[in-house]
This record gives C-alpha cells, structure tokens and sequence, in this order.
C-alpha cells in the first residue's frame, strides 16, 4: 500500500493570460451591474415622490433598502460559495440581480419597488464578493494586485456614469429603463459567465450562523423602518408608536446578535476582532464617515432636481465633478497608503472634503453652478484619499487567517453605515421641507435653506470623523497577513 503525496499547489504563469482576462470580464460586467444601481437611481428619487405621490424619505426607502440587501448577504456568500460552488452561485446571483431589475421596472407602488429592491440587493450584494473569489482562484495570490487595477474601473466610473445614465433614460424615455436597462446586459453577462467560468465542486465547510442572520437582518431592517418613520407623521418630526416601537424592537436584537456572535464559535459577523485596536479605529472613522457621505451623496441631485429645476440628465452631469475627483486622488491615495502613515494623510483628505462640503451649506436658490461644481470636485479629490486608505489600514492588521473574516465585517459596516446615512438625513430633509414650505412667500428659497440645513448635519458628521480619525497609525504600519503560514490566503472580498 504507497501512501500519497499531498497535492502540489496550482502553477500561475507570471503574466495575466487570456483565460484569466476572460474571467476579469465577467467579473466586472458583474461589478458594473452593481455599483451602478447603487449610483443610477439616486437621480431618480423626485420622480418617485411624483410617480408614487411619496414622501422622501419614503422613497429613500429604494436606496436604504439595496444597501441593507447587500449587508444581509455578504456574509452569507462565503458559506453558500462553498455549499454549492462559485459558478453556480455567481449565475444565481446574476440571474437574480436582472429578474429583481425586471420586476423594479414592473412596480405599480412604492412598497412593491422597495420589495424588488431587496431582490436586486440580494443578487448584487453577492456579485463582487464572489467574483473576487473566482478570481482570485483563477489568477493566484501574486497576480490579484494587477487585476484589481481592472476591477477599480467600475469603482471609479460608477460614481459619474450612474447619475448621468439614469438621468438620460428617465429624460428620454421614463423611470422604467433605469431598471430595464439591466435586462441586456444581464443576459449578456449570464451567456459570457456559463461559456469563461470554470466548473467547481462544491465543498461545504462550515455551517451558517442561521441564529444570527434571524437576529441581525430583521433587527437592522426594523431599526431603520423606525427611524425613517419619524418623518411621516405630517409636519415636523413625530415620534409615534411606529416609531419607538420598530427602532427598539430593532435595537434589542442587533443588542441580542451582539451577545450571540461573542458568545458562538463561528458568528455571522466576527466581533470579536474589534478586539484589534487598530481594526476599530479604522472601522468607526469609515462607519461616521459613511453615514454623512452615502446620505448626503443622494441630495445632491436632488438639491439641483427640486430646487433648481434641472433636468434628471442635467442633474446627473452637474454631480459628475465628484466623481472625477475621486478619479484623480484614489489612484494616489493607493500609492502613498504603501509609503506614508494614513495617519498623516488621511486628516488632510477629510479636511478637503470637508472644505468643499461647507459650500453646500451655505447653498440657496441661486448659488453659482461654478461654485457648486467646484465644491463638489473638491469634495471629491477628499473622498478618494479618504475611504479606501481607511479600508486597508484596517485589513493590513490582520493575519491571513483573520483577513476573510475582517473583510467581511468591514464591508458590513460600510454597508450599514451606508443605509443609516440615506435613512437619517432623508427624515432631517423631509422634516425641513414639511415644516419650512407652509406660508413661506419664497417656496424655492424655503427649499434651499432646508437642503442646506440638511447638508449642515453631513458636514457636523464629516467633521466627527476627524476625531477616529486622530488616532490613526502615524508610523510607518507594518503589515500583518504574513504573520501566520497558510498554504494560500483567503481571497479578499472587495470593498463598494
């Protein structure tokens, strides 16, 4: 009887090839899907209001209710790739992104449209985590570095592409085709992925924190539907039974999830790194910093909608200044994050943003397109030094066997801080309009100051985070995913 030799490890070429290019295509058709129906339907909030005769933050409810869906099913991927493979689980996902992007387009109210939502968060929230996976096995370890340089082009081009695209479809045609407009490049992306994908065996590990997806989904989603109540008791905030009785009922078992993911072996969401006092400076600076961006990243169009009249289209491309800043910072950020403390850099980013926000709370009816531009083009330039060094100072504390995991909860919390920003400053918007507009002689100008109220609580937030932010690494961060042997490390899931 001869005993085996334990398997060699897969042999990369030192060049990207063809197959592995292939594959970096389908992932980011996947990704483009994604990140742009994050973006393309922040244009067409207003339209919403008058198709649907909503409030605000009722409608607010299309966004906050995507990023929620796509926080419910991160961590759920890693375990479901394993249980029934990553080919199969990518095609489910792709096929339940574009049937949710069908039905959006069905919806004849705003509750079956937030519904489909979910649906489409569902799909979308496995999209990039999975695809990652797939490439990251597909390219190996070594040549991951030089294919995330393809997939940061979705990244960068969904913030401009988006609000531009959605305004030109709801111009042209009507709010339908932002949806509908998933249909083709869906079936395209299905077709591309079942012919380039390779086939893979599913090989279950662990088994799934079902405890604390009961706790943590329902909990988040209850908390939020409270807080976005507030402003739907007619004028000014109401704190009614809708409201207190949702957001505790919420609070009590996000604080049951918190006692139950310390307390189990293999929790939905690992706490317990919070232990890494690093991890948790990073974390809370990106949660505070989230919650203003993400929030105050839908009033934008709907400042230039509302108060000025524009066009969804001529919304869309008065935004995209942000966006190109981002463009031209990100790529350096991403240099200097290697040579430079982030505790050096990162405070002088934020203040950037933070220059460029205060603009907006000082807009009215009338503020120069100029101004506004160049604000938002600066606001962008310190978002692009600002999240993504924040993410890998957090990542690079971390030893490979706890990276997987701490990615995990960092895209969690990016994704609830992302939900909690859109539901907080829909309520504070829609309560500035529904107690200014009454009896004032100026409607326009009412709706100005409301907005920059508003943008004044993004700011009071953007400048919270400084405060984390201080505490950041201000030597030279020694990186920990090589502290421990593995025979490969857990593919990294990408940030959105």
């Amino acid at each position: 009887m001869t005993s085996s030799a334990p398997p060699l490890p897969p042999v990369y070429p030192e060049k990207i090839d063809g197959p592995v290019l292939k594959i970096a295509g389908v992932v980011v058709l996947g990704a483009i899907m994604s990140i742009l129906d994050i973006t393309v339907v922040s244009v067409a909030l207003p339209t919403f209001q008058e198709v649907f005769g909503a409030t605000y933050a009722t409608v607010a409810w299309t966004m906050t209710a995507y990023t929620l869906a796509l926080a419910t099913v991160i961590p759920l991927t890693g375990w479901a790739a394993d249980r029934f493979g990553t080919k199969r689980l990518y095609l489910a996902a792709l096929f339940l992104f574009t049937a949710g992007s069908v039905l959006c387009a069905m919806a004849t109210s705003i509750e079956m449209l937030i519904a489909f939502r979910v649906l489409q968060g569902l799909g979308g929230g496995m999209l990039m985590p999975l695809g990652m996976t797939i490439l990251t096995r597909a390219a190996g370890p070594d040549r991951i570095g030089r294919l995330m340089a393809v997939l940061g082009i979705p990244m960068l081009l969904g913030p401009i592409t988006g609000p531009i695209l959605g305004g030109w479809l709801i111009d042209i045609a009507s709010w339908e085709w932002i949806f509908l407009i998933n249909l083709p490049i869906g079936i395209a992306a299905l077709a591309y992925a079942l012919r380039v994908l390779p086939k893979d065996e599913p090989s279950p590990t662990e088994p799934f924190d079902v405890t604390g997806m009961l706790l943590l989904s329902p909990g988040l989603a209850l908390f939020l539907f409270g807080v976005s109540s507030i402003a739907e008791g007619g004028e000014g905030a109401s704190f009614g039974p809708r409201v207190w009785i949702s957001a505790t009922i919420g609070v009590l078992l996000i604080l049951g999830f918190v006692q139950h993911a310390l307390r189990t072996e293999k929790p939905l969401i690992d706490l317990r790194l919070f232990k890494n006092r690093r991890l948790t400076i990073a974390t809370i600076a990106m949660f505070v910093f989230v919650i203003a961006f993400m929030g105050a990243g839908l009033l934008f169009p709907s400042y230039f909608l509302q108060v000025r009249g524009e066009t969804t289209l001529m919304a869309g491309l008065l935004i995209a200044p942000q966006g190109l800043g981002a463009m031209v910072t990100m790529p350096i950020a991403g240099v200097l994050a290697d040579k430079v403390p982030i505790g050096r850099t990162v405070p002088v980013a934020l203040l950037v943003m933070a220059s460029g926000f205060f603009v907006f709370t000082q807009v009215d009816a009338d503020t120069s397109y100029l101004v506004l531009c160049g604000a938002l083009f600066v606001m962008g330039l310190g978002m692009g030094g600002t999240m993504m060094p924040i993410m890998t100072s957090a990542l690079k504390s971390l030893t490979n066997a706890e990276v997987a995991r701490g990615s995990t909860l960092v895209n969690i919390v990016q994704q609830i801080g992302g939900s909690i920003g859109t539901a907080v400053l829909s309520v504070v918007l829609t309560n500035q309009l529904t107690s200014r507009l009454p009896g004032f002689t100026d409607p326009l100008q009412s709706m100005a100051e409301g907005f920059g109220t508003t943008f004044t609580v993004a700011f009071v937030l953007i400048l919270l985070a400084l405060i984390p932010v201080a505490f950041l690494p201000r030597r030279k961060e020694e990186s920990n995913l090589l502290d421990e042997e593995d025979d490969a490390a857990p593919a990294p899931v990408l940030l959105h």
